[in-house]
């Protein structure tokens, strides 16, 4: 059994990109929708909380945010 999402649809998220994760801005996203897969990175579709650009991400992308956005 695949492991099951970590955040959840409304939640917010810093974005923590790697080396290779091309121009999305690092900061703080909000998860709109959690996207099925096999794999052990689960992944979800955000929103920047500055652009409202969407864009999907892992797992292992995100930290929990403490933040609180308005």
């Amino acid at each position: 059994m695949p492991p099951k999402h970590r955040y959840t649809v409304g939640q917010h998220i810093e974005f923590v990109p790697g080396r290779y994760d091309g121009s999305a801005p690092p900061g703080a996203y909000t998860v709109v929708r959690q996207l099925p897969n096999d794999a052990a990175d689960r992944e979800y579709r955000v929103k920047n909380s500055r652009d409202g650009h969407e864009r999907i991400i892992r797992e292992s992308q995100m930290r929990q945010s403490a933040a609180v956005f308005g």
